[in-house]
């Protein structure tokens, strides 16, 4: 070990400690009144009692550790040293016939002494360099509560100890029992949970910061209510995939946002199935730009593909996604390729020449109320010509899976974009031969997030001091992150065999008025300052979603949220019939195309032109 200045100092250190407890325990066995006598004896000792417990302590390794990081193991072996040098002192004495008459009660008090001169000095640079009187020290920090008292609340506490971040703790709260009453790290675990807003009134605290990573979401989503209608600020601490890769430490709070609420727990994927599926594979995804195609595309490239093929229409969306790749994913080669789906001749010249194992068809036009009146064409165009071009494409240029991304509004469709996913489903169905390409549709819900999704355009609303704008007080949908149905995805694709519309299981249906409200209160206001509106349902949109038809059922899999449904099997002959009108439409008409439609999928009802308005107002509570 190399005896820099800092091991020397702390050396000479712990011989002063030997020197001061040996005359201590002296000082102490004669009531602070040593005769002569035993002052001489004392000295004389000295040579060697302090040299035989400076080799215990080096042979014990205590220079080795760092004071700022003073544990448990630290003390431990600081104890057994001295216990060592205690036992052989009386025996060196009496070996070496030493003169000096050293009494029992010393031998005894002098080890003592030594643990707390030597461990209370250790621990005591680490409560200062780790700040533990924040309050005191840095008096300009604002209290906080911490809601939990688990794991996450003790590293949260150590982090901001040694990192301060213009907070210091007060208390925590936990609703387990055994925890109440007890100190974490030194502070009391006040009470449960609920009552967050009293001890917060009476301890003078604005915010609180939620440590609860593994606790259920409406746990956190209950608290997050609480402290919203009290005015207290509500933190979090970073997700554990950031605390993991060390992009963040546990002290960085941000302000607690939607995923942590209506998230759900982690999805357990299938490694080792998943990186025989794109490890040293070339992948491509279609509409690599978008929401979910440019999620696909990060959770693939973390299994290593040979190559990763981005196939994007919007030049500025290629560009963004592969400088973030690139710089994400070092060593990952990537394909950026302009293109559009429905250009058959260049999809399957890029087919040809990177020749993908897998494909992702994730490109499409989603926007429900865009899609109706003069778009109608365009979306079938879009969604089933496109589709059929790409799976065409991916069978003729021998690709091993072909998972296209559907929608829950696929569902007893009332809108042209449902319809058209429908269409795109059995389109994949009607291609899927006994040998070669398999084809595997996935279905589910909104996710947080996605462009043109309501939830940035209630941000944007409530950034703007509102209103925020609901189409109907009783409108639900499904919800999921974004990383959560790409991960899913995967999975699924994973698990297809060829022909399976897999259902993802979206949880509980949510209330947008109801979500509207919580964004509202997690902005810091209410809905006297921020006031929702109720403009009537549009084109096409309907109050609830579904997953699954009126004629569907669903088989289950081993991955507890995927199922299989038993969707509807399609006519005989509609498949040619659909390939010649999409070849050579007879009308772009609005209303021929949503007829034509409805023959081939016979659930589909259009909606009429007029539209059910309800009064608009604004509406308070829960």
């Amino acid at each position: 070990m190399n005896l820099n200045p800092r091991t020397v100092a702390i050396i000479l250190h712990d011989i002063l400690a030997a020197f001061f407890a040996w005359l201590g325990a002296y000082w102490l066995r004669f009531n602070l009144d040593v005769p002569a006598e035993f002052q001489a004896a004392a000295l004389t000792t000295l040579v060697w009692v302090v040299p035989l417990q400076a080799v215990a302590f080096w042979r014990f390794g205590l220079y080795r550790g760092i004071w700022r990081f003073a544990s448990l193991p630290d003390l431990k072996r600081i104890v057994l040293a001295i216990g060592l040098a205690a036992l052989l002192i009386p025996l060196v004495l009496i070996l070496f016939d030493v003169s000096a008459v050293v009494p029992r009660s010393v031998l005894i008090l002098d080890p003592l002494l030594l643990v707390i001169l030597m461990g209370g000095s250790r621990m005591a640079y680490r409560a200062w360099k780790e700040h533990r009187l924040a309050s005191v020290l840095h008096p300009d920090s604002k209290p906080v509560l911490v809601a939990g008292a688990g794991s996450a609340a003790d590293f949260l506490l150590r982090e901001l100890a040694r990192n301060p971040s213009g907070f210091h703790v007060v208390g925590l709260l936990d609703d387990s029992r055994d925890k109440q009453g007890r100190l974490v790290q030194g502070i009391p675990v006040l009470g449960t949970l609920d009552d967050v807003v009293a001890y917060a009134q009476s301890m003078g605290v604005d915010d609180v910061v939620l440590a609860l990573p593994s606790t259920a979401h409406e746990v956190r989503k209950r608290i997050t209510q609480i402290c919203a209608e009290a005015g207290l600020n509500v933190l979090t601490v970073p997700s554990l995939e950031d605390l993991v890769s060390g992009r963040v430490s546990v002290s960085s709070l941000r302000p607690i946002e939607l995923d942590d609420l209506l998230g759900r727990d982690p999805v357990e994927l299938d490694d080792s199935g998943l990186h025989q599926l794109l490890t040293g594979q070339v992948v491509m995804v279609t509409g690599a730009g978008g929401s979910i195609g440019s999620e696909l595309c990060r959770q693939i490239a973390r299994f290593d593909p040979a190559k990763l093929v981005l196939f994007e229409q919007s030049e500025l969306a290629l560009y963004a996604m592969e400088e973030e790749l690139s710089t994400r994913f070092h060593g990952l080669q990537i394909a950026p390729v302009i293109g559009d789906v429905k250009d058959a001749v260049w999809v399957n010249q890029v087919m040809a020449e990177h020749r993908p194992a897998v494909v992702f068809h994730s490109a499409a036009y989603k926007h429900v109320p865009l899609m109706e009146g003069c778009n109608a064409w365009e979306a079938v165009r879009n969604n089933v010509l496109g589709t059929q071009i790409v799976a065409a494409a991916a069978q003729a240029h021998g690709v091993g899976k072909f998972v296209m991304i559907s929608t829950d509004k696929a569902v007893n469709p009332t809108n042209v974009m449902g319809a058209t996913k429908r269409l795109a489903e059995m389109t994949c169905q009607a291609m899927q031969k006994p040998s070669g390409t398999r084809f595997v549709s996935v279905r589910f819900g909104n996710v947080l997030g996605s462009s043109g999704s309501v939830i940035p355009k209630f941000q944007k609303q409530i950034e703007a001091g509102g209103p925020v704008t609901v189409t109907h007080p009783e409108i639900t949908r499904f919800f999921m992150s974004i990383s959560e149905a790409a991960q899913l995805v995967l999975q699924a694709g994973l698990m297809g065999e060829g022909g399976e519309i897999f259902v993802l299981d979206m949880g509980e249906p949510v209330k947008i008025a109801e979500l509207a409200r919580l964004m509202i209160r997690l902005s810091g206001a209410d809905e006297d300052r921020i006031r929702i509106e109720y403009t009537g349902l549009r084109p096409g949109e309907k109050l609830y979603e579904e997953l699954l038809a009126d004629d569907e059922s669903t088989l289950p899999t081993p991955h507890p949220k995927l199922r299989v449904a038993k969707a509807r099997a399609a006519d005989a002959g509609w498949y040619a019939e659909c390939l010649t009108w999409l070849a050579h439409p007879d009308t772009y008409d609005e209303a021929a195309v949503k007829r034509q439609l409805q023959t081939w999928v016979p659930e589909y009802r259009a909606e009429s032109k007029t539209t059910v308005k309800v009064p608009i107002h604004s509406q308070s509570g829960l």
